[in-house]
């Protein structure tokens, strides 16, 4: 039974690696908006709501790929304890 469980969890993994680096590269234009509020220079902040809305939910997102990180820490871990 673990086995056919493990066999579909790296199936999985590759879907959740690649969710992981979607949301890191999303990180980067997050990061040039935050430092632009940070600094109060208004170039890429404050232009438009919409996009300020959209580049600050980004740190939303960024709380799934936390708790998946965490799922595949914990999931490897048990793994290793089994064998």
């Amino acid at each position: 039974m673990w086995n056919r469980f493990w066999n579909w969890y790296e199936k999985q993994l590759m879907g959740s690696l690649a969710f992981l680096l979607m949301v890191h590269v999303v990180q980067i234009p997050h990061m040039i908006w935050a430092a632009d509020v940070y600094m109060e220079l208004g170039m890429i902040s404050r232009i438009h709501p919409i996009l300020d809305f959209l580049l600050y939910g980004v740190d939303l997102v960024e709380l799934l790929s936390l708790a998946q990180i965490i799922m595949l820490i914990y999931a490897h871990g048990i793994r290793h304890k089994l064998s």
